[in-house]
């Protein structure tokens, strides 16, 4: 299945919408702060920069970046490529489970000391406005889907061989990691919980982002997820897996900062296990995120078309098998 070029325009305009919205929450964090710098290194997780506690909380944090690009690659892949419909509900989906926390976490008191009710008002209402075009994306990627008209359009591709394989185990890897650090966090922290999941006082997170722990679960079943499509060579399994890598891949950038600014590396045997463990998984982090990036980009295998056969009329082509379709934290684990 295909998507038509009416669906293609709306998918791409809702998709630039839902930048626009990201960019201009990115635009007031970079006007507020004194250096733009401070602000990179509250995203990281700098400890300094939460003791500080700086006079204008930033609104966004490094997921609104990762968004932001992959809001923009979508909306060139609605007009573009051949897997659009797949695009558009992937992005939908995404958008849905960032955003959904909002309803709730924006206009709790515990906001009123860190932001103004103007702030906070606008934060909700963009919200609603992000989950209205989440809505609409999955909604357009159904209603506009219509079989090819003859051989010469392009159908969806799926990942290669190769490109499957490598995606799950590496995607697979990385949201077992994930939910591992999520378990141990659970048995060392339990006062944390349910604040971590689902945002409270004890949880640091930003005006217009989710909890960190709800973050870290979606991104680790976004891995599992893509993970097990890209074996199945599900067309699906590109979108997913992009976003799914993008994701790591941020997470990972950040850490890795962390770690080269607190001289991690440098003392690295002296380190607790258990912080080397993190150490080691923010460097998967990024391995892992950059090399699914390389392999699910690349030009997926379309179906073979339709080829008539003699004497039975039209033929049928094979389609593949395949099911429908910031990490720990960017923020360092509670009490660490």
């Amino acid at each position: 299945m295909i998507v038509t070029r009416g669906a293609r325009i709306t998918g791409a305009v809702l998709c630039a919408l839902l930048a626009v919205i990201v960019a201009g929450w990115l635009v007031r964090d970079l006007q507020a702060v004194d250096d733009p710098g401070q602000l990179w290194k509250y995203w990281a997780g700098y400890y300094e920069m939460y003791e500080m506690r700086p006079a204008v909380l930033p609104t966004t944090s490094a997921d609104d970046v990762m968004l932001l690009v992959a809001y923009v690659v979508a909306a060139v892949a609605a007009l573009r490529s051949s897997v659009a419909g797949t695009v558009l509900v992937a992005t939908g989906v995404v958008t849905l489970a960032m955003r959904l926390p909002g309803l709730w976490n924006i206009g709790e008191s515990r906001m009123d000391a860190a932001y103004s009710d103007d702030l906070r008002t606008r934060a909700l209402v963009c919200a609603f406005v992000a989950l209205a075009a989440g809505i609409a994306l999955i909604i357009t990627a159904g209603a506009g889907r219509r079989t090819p008209r003859d051989f010469s359009e392009a159908t969806p591709g799926r990942p290669g061989q190769g490109a499957g394989v490598t995606a799950f185990l590496l995607l697979g890897a990385a949201g077992a990691v994930l939910i591992a650090w999520e378990i141990r966090q659970a048995v060392r922290f339990p006062e944390f919980y349910p604040d971590w999941y689902l945002g409270g006082n004890r949880a640091i997170q930003a005006l217009t982002d989710p909890p960190p722990g709800w973050s870290s679960a979606l991104v680790a079943l976004l891995c599992l997820y893509a993970g097990t499509s890209a074996l199945c060579r599900a067309v699906h399994a590109r979108p997913f897996g992009m976003i799914a890598a993008g994701a790591l891949l941020s997470a990972g950038v950040l850490g890795v900062a962390r770690a080269v600014h607190y001289e991690f590396l440098d003392h690295f045997g002296d380190l607790p296990t258990e912080e080397q463990l993190t150490v080691l998984t923010w460097f998967f982090e990024v391995v892992t995120g950059a090399v699914v990036l390389i392999v699910l980009a690349r030009r997926g295998t379309a179906d073979a078309p339709a080829q008539p056969h003699q004497g039975y009329g039209q033929g049928y082509g094979y389609p593949r098998p395949g099911v429908f379709g910031p990490p720990p934290p960017s923020q360092p684990p509670p009490g660490w």
